[in-house]
């Protein structure tokens, strides 16, 4: 099934800035002007070879971030030279600038700024501290993200996208699952997306912590099984896929073949859970989310008894 892929090409600095300001510990000591500039590279930058001069392969799509470093070399030059050097970086129409532990621009420079209207920050964040935060936060904003229709839970550690057919039993498994102990992610539409060198699913804001069950309708998880029945989002560990039980004889029977499930590009495990009247699907999930638990520790139970066949039959021959 084709993936529809979503890319953010950028960012505005009053959507980051509203979004992040408390994880980042940043407040506005400029006016708000300049907010609808544009962030269009996922990663803050320091600009002291701009600050000495050097434009060459400055990276001015990014938030510049001025540490102890810079700000003490801004104050060891004559004002002329600090107000020309600091003016020559903010007429590359940078999105904003930061200043980390707290502090703040001199009179001069942040004249300097508001004329050119780029919007000053300051951070309570040592500067590696928010280099390293602002850097995840903003990969976060950037990653490729898809929408999947599933019901994705966390079963004991491993995350869990459960697929198949209209009318499978997606819902059904997942309450299983949630009597067993697991936490629901989302339910329906699953949004995954690619960032930290992995894949994390989540749910959409309204549908969050709400479950549909066939015959009963919008179920509350968290009234029924608590606050831990729920997980705001989780790495995709393991998909399974739900199909009918006349596909029964199309099924590995004994978990020899490995079979991938690929999303944004990536690889994911995958299972085939054939679903009949009777049987307990819920089960049969939560014994291959604890499989690929083991196989993640580096023990194959199919591997196991493949390894312990071929040696019964090499003594009988």
């Amino acid at each position: 099934m084709a993936q529809r892929v979503n890319r953010r090409t950028s960012l505005t600095v009053g959507a980051f800035f509203e979004k992040h300001h408390e994880a980042l510990s940043m407040t506005l000591l400029s006016d708000r002007r300049g907010f609808e500039r544009t962030i269009s590279e996922p990663a803050p930058n320091r600009p002291g070879l701009a600050l000495a001069g050097f434009f060459s392969y400055f990276a001015k799509k990014r938030i510049q971030v001025l540490g102890n470093s810079e700000v003490s070399y801004l104050k060891k030059l004559t004002p002329q030279m600090r107000s020309e050097r600091f003016g020559r970086m903010c007429e590359r129409d940078i999105p904003a600038l930061v200043i980390s532990r707290g502090g703040v621009l001199s009179e001069d420079l942040l004249k300097i700024a508001e004329q050119h209207a780029i919007p000053v920050f300051s951070t309570r964040l040592v500067t590696m501290n928010f280099l390293n935060a602002a850097t995840l936060a903003l990969e976060n904003e950037f990653a490729p993200t898809t929408t999947l229709h599933g019901c994705m839970v966390d079963m004991k550690g491993i995350g869990v996208l459960i697929m198949g057919k209209s009318g499978s039993g997606k819902s059904e498994t997942a309450i299983g699952m949630l009597e067993r102990g697991a936490a629901l992610v989302a339910d329906d539409l699953v949004r995954v997306r690619w960032a930290g060198n992995e894949l994390t699913a989540s749910a959409p804001d309204l549908s969050r912590g709400y479950l549909e069950v066939r015959g009963i309708g919008i179920v509350n998880v968290a009234n029924l099984f608590g606050l831990t029945s729920i997980r705001p989002e989780k790495r995709l560990d393991l998909v399974v896929n739900l199909t009918p039980h006349a596909d029964l004889n199309e099924v590995d029977r004994l978990g020899l073949e490995a079979k991938k499930f690929e999303v944004l590009g990536q690889k994911v495990p995958m299972v085939e859970v054939p679903v009949a009247p009777g049987r307990d699907t819920a089960r049969m999930v939560a014994i291959a989310a604890l499989d690929q638990q083991l196989r993640r520790l580096g023990y194959n139970m199919a591997d196991e008894f493949n390894q312990r066949l071929m040696e019964h039959m090499a003594s009988q021959g």
